[in-house]
């Protein structure tokens, strides 16, 4: 019987969206659908999306052909209320029945989740598209308007509604454009001197140029240029509506002859209006109020300061060290009034995160007779001094399978009167792991505590000046910082420690400088002899070998289960089969297996050997995105990266003697030599009404070099997870064609490329086709397997292809992210077999993450 009414509910759930599948549902008898706008230009279609833009309607949106959207809004009961009520009353006492099972009140209830549900559907789902006659005449003449303001002022449009199938229709619009104009000649009707002048002296940077197509656009940049300019220039009371143009386009033979017109400012003297003409202004004095408050407006200044021409009042004692505060200030004593000075003042105030709404007034200099001085007010308030913060957050990986992470901060502002910040962090964390080899007693049996010291300057910490080098305006920040943590139970146990001196400038609005001048990492596995059980495909590849038929070893590296089957001990039993197999004390071993347990050897040693890391990088940033909803920009980050050749340079002058393997050692640590590489690069093409292109590429190596034959765990490359290869896990894609035999698979060269459509399904849904390929490489390191390094451009062949599809909703303040993928290409297996041989939903791999992978 369950499952007679589990068919019949399937059954009308699937009519009933059939029924909603009917795309002109809710389309009247005299009305039609848009299925599609067709722009022909002198005969020929175009496909520009900025001509398609001018339309006032659009067809449904759709998703594969099919307007889902449109579906959901024919779901919906266009009077679900009334359909309720007629509902209830179609039997009699079907309303009493109801209310004796549920109450009057649960029955009011019912019908109001009736009513809510279809209107979700309705305000989720998009309503049909219907063709408007009056929206066709306007698309038209939009798009002829668009076309004069591209320089066509002759064009001529129309359109043409063109019925299709049932209740449906086509509309193609139709553009003649004619002959273009062009800039011939640029005047001016300057009234005031000073404005003349200015506007002479950079007339080369117009955006009105002769024998360029007229556009509209370069007019209104033209004005906007000009304000800027003369804002900029001490013109304090200048304003755009003062800038207009005239075109003469009578008997020019497709010419444009344009002037440019400036008035002088208007202004009421003696309660006259008039106009006059503009003065530059200068700044005289610049006034700064650190602890200004509304409530404390009245009150008597307590304390004064001044510093390089800059005066400081405050109504308590003074806080801040006086330069601490003008070198956050850009408008300055003597020079002319400045907007942008204004704006890279505000800028900065807000970076150094010590006030609250800046406030920048200015006024006209009571003192000056000549009406140009300038007086610039800058009210602070300070933020409060201490402030707390704590975090909370659950995790899952392919470690463990449940953690806990908790944490909190304490953020201390103006710590030395200079505007610095302190921030102290701690943070901690429990879990149950993965690890069969740890107490099964416990579920949680993983544990990790660290702390973290935080020291920002808003400076560049150097011991002689680099203003010249990075001057102010490139808002200079210096960070120091140090960080312990001791992790337990997971891997081999680790304690961590680092140090860090950090710059950061932004030389423009669009580009940033990172140098890590010191950046020192240490890093101490606790629990070595638990390697074989974290790393257990090592350990079985071993055992294989060691338990061979032809494989001859001594009898103590070895133990029987009950089943009589013999197998290494861990960890002495593998441990000592590996040394004995390096002195040859092994009888029998193949050149195969030999190279495999040489392998394996190298691996174990790198990744159980402590590491001590002392480098220096630099970051480039160049990130052309304009804010949080452009979705037309690229962004580019190179970094460099060398490590071990300070503590190199050392080791020679301090004639520090190497050990047996030709390695320096400080504190006993073997410090890591290498350098290293980064190139990422995301593009992103807006296609219009939620339709976004998206590609990544990224390029990296790392070559270990001197006092290295490896890349440390913490600095290689690995490949697969949610925001790299979505169809392969974090860890499991690679080295090359080795096919990821190991637990954790890294190697020190790495080559990623992605791309992505997204789109909108209906709401705050949204979903995407993906397509990721990439791998990693061994390269120049200790690694010989053929399958694993990279030895030439043939070896691209080995480069994974992953392929999917995902859904992302959005919560505005953040995206929550659910991708599919499949293994489309897989080179780990045999060349007959690569393709699509994992394109199974039982051997999909699915991802959770946040926000979009680039």
């Amino acid at each position: 019987m369950k499952h007679l009414r589990a068919k019949i509910s399937l059954i009308l759930l699937i009519a009933l969206f059939l029924s909603s599948c009917n795309a002109v549902k809710r389309v009247e008898d005299d009305q039609r659908l848009l299925k599609e706008n067709t722009i022909y230009v002198d005969g020929e279609e175009v496909s520009q999306r900025n001509i398609y833009n001018q339309l006032y309607q659009e067809p449904n949106k759709s998703f594969l052909g099919l307007p889902l959207q449109l579906y959901l809004y024919n779901l919906a009961n266009p009077n679900p209320d009334t359909t309720y009520i007629n509902w209830l009353q179609k039997k009699p006492k079907r309303a009493e029945r109801l209310a004796d099972i549920l109450s009057e009140k649960q029955v009011v209830r019912l019908g109001n989740i009736y009513v809510n549900i279809n209107e979700w559907l309705k305000e989720t789902g998009e309503p049909p598209a219907i063709v408007s006659e009056e929206k066709s005449q306007r698309s038209a003449e939009r798009l002829k308007a668009w076309y004069w303001n591209n320089g066509w002022f002759n064009a001529e449009t129309g359109y043409e509604i063109i019925p299709t199938k049932k209740k449906r229709a086509k509309i193609n619009y139709f553009v003649t454009p004619k002959q273009p104009y062009y800039i011939d000649s640029v005047t001016t009707k300057i009234a005031s001197a000073v404005a003349d002048s200015i506007y002479e002296a950079h007339k080369k940077n117009s955006l009105i140029v002769p024998g360029v197509q007229y556009k509209t656009q370069d007019y209104g940049a033209e004005r906007e240029r000009l304000t800027q300019l003369y804002r900029n220039n001490g013109l304090y009371h200048f304003e755009q509506e003062y800038i207009s143009f005239e075109a003469d386009t009578i008997n020019t033979d497709h010419k444009v002859n344009s002037a440019i017109i400036i008035q002088n400012r208007e202004a009421t003297v003696d309660g006259v209006e008039t106009r006059i003409p503009y003065k530059v202004h200068k700044i005289s004095k610049v006034n700064i109020f650190p602890d200004y408050r509304y409530e404390n407006r009245t009150e008597p200044i307590t304390d004064t300061a001044s510093n390089e021409g800059y005066n400081l009042y405050s109504f308590e004692k003074l806080q801040f060290k006086p330069g601490a505060l003008t070198n956050a200030i850009f408008i300055t004593p003597g020079t002319i009034y400045s907007d942008a000075d204004r704006t890279l003042t505000y800028n900065r105030l807000n970076q150094l995160r010590i006030f609250k709404y800046p406030n920048i007034q200015y006024m006209e200099d009571p003192t000056d007779t000549t009406g140009t001085a300038l007086v610039a007010n800058v009210f602070l308030t300070p933020r409060q001094k201490y402030s707390l913060g704590f975090d909370f957050d659950l995790s899952q990986s392919n470690i463990q399978k449940f953690g806990i992470g908790f944490g909190g901060s304490l953020l201390i502002r103006n710590v030395f009167k200079g505007a610095e910040i302190l921030e102290i962090s701690g943070r901690g964390s429990i879990g149950s792991s993965k690890d069969a080899a740890n107490d099964s007693d416990r579920f949680f049996d993983i544990t990790e505590i660290g702390m973290d010291v935080d020291l920002t300057l808003p400076r560049i910490l150097f011991p002689f000046s680099t203003e010249k080098f990075i001057p102010k305006y490139m808002y200079p920040f210096t960070t120091l910082g140090a960080g312990a943590s001791t992790q337990t139970n997971i891997g081999l146990d680790k304690q961590s420690f680092t140090a860090v001196m950090n710059y950061r400038w932004l030389p423009n609005d669009k580009l940033t400088h990172l140098l890590d001048l010191v950046n020192v990492q240490y890093v101490r596995n606790l629990n070595v002899d638990n390697y074989f059980n974290v790393y257990r495909n090592s350990y079985l590849e071993i055992n294989e070998i060691a338990t061979s038929e032809n494989v001859n070893a001594p009898e103590e590296f070895y133990t029987t289960n009950e089943q009589g089957e013999r197998f290494l001990m861990i960890p002495e039993g593998a441990d000592g089969f590996l040394r004995a197999a390096r002195l040859g004390e092994v009888q029998g071993l193949t050149g195969s297996q030999s190279e495999i347990l040489s392998d394996l050897r190298e691996r174990k040693n790198r990744l159980t050997e402590d590491n001590l890391i002392y480098a220096t990088n630099f970051s480039y940033i160049l990130n052309k995105k304009e804010n949080i909803y452009d979705e037309d920009f690229s962004r580019l980050r190179i970094k460099l990266e060398a490590a071990g050749h300070f503590l190199s340079a050392v080791s020679r002058l301090a004639r520090i003697k190497k050990d047996e393997t030709g390695r320096y050692s400080i504190f006993g640590v073997n410090f890591s030599q290498y350098v290293k590489t980064e190139i990422d690069y995301i593009k992103h093409w807006d296609l219009g009404r939620d339709n976004v292109i998206a590609i990544r590429t990224f390029g990296g190596i790392a070559i270990p070099y001197g006092n290295s034959n490896s890349i440390p765990f913490i600095r290689s490359f690995f490949a697969g997870g949610p925001n790299d290869n979505r169809a392969w896990q974090p860890y499991s894609l690679g080295p090359g064609s080795s096919g990821g035999r190991n637990e954790f698979n890294e190697a020190n060269m790495k080559i990623a490329l992605s791309a992505e459509y997204r789109f909108n399904l209906f709401g705050d849904l949204n979903a995407a086709v993906f397509a990721d390929a990439g791998n990693i490489w061994n390269v120049f390191d200790v690694v010989e397997e053929e399958a694993s390094t990279f030895t030439g451009l043939p070896d691209l062949k080995e480069l994974a292809l992953g392929t999917g599809l995902g859904f992302r909703y959005d919560f505005d303040f953040f995206v929550l992210r659910f991708d599919v993928g499949f293994k489309t290409y897989n080179p780990a297996l045999e060349p007959e077999n690569r393709w699509f041989s994992g394109y199974k939903l039982s051997k999909a791999v699915f991802n959770v993450g946040i926000n979009y992978p680039f």
